[in-house]
């Protein structure tokens, strides 16, 4: 009954309900985990699609070209390159350039 404290209604009163209301809440908290890991990598993408578009390249370009240039850097770096350190990430979209070429 403690875990199932704050919960509306019946769910924090009655002891079966407030059961299986805090069994259905661990596993939305198990799978939400997971889904928390997908939506970052979703928003890193988003951001460094943007930032790659103003230095007149595209995502899936800039990742290949930093492939072949040995960049080895995470997207989650890269996004945070792209928003606050912009000349940063320009620098390496140019690297990514030249390696293409």
């Amino acid at each position: 009954m403690k875990l199932a404290k704050g919960y509306r209604g019946a769910k924090s009163r009655l002891f079966k309900t407030a059961k299986d209301q805090v069994m259905k809440s661990y596993v939305y908290a198990f799978r939400d985990r997971k889904v928390n890991k997908r939506k970052f990598r979703e928003l890193w993408i988003a951001r460094i699609n943007a930032a790659a578009r103003m230095n007149n390249i595209s995502y899936s370009k800039l990742m290949h070209g930093l492939k072949l240039a040995n960049i080895d850097i995470n997207r989650k770096m890269l996004a945070d390159l792209a928003v606050n350190d912009p000349k940063a990430f320009a620098a390496i979209a140019d690297q990514a350039k030249q390696a293409l070429n």
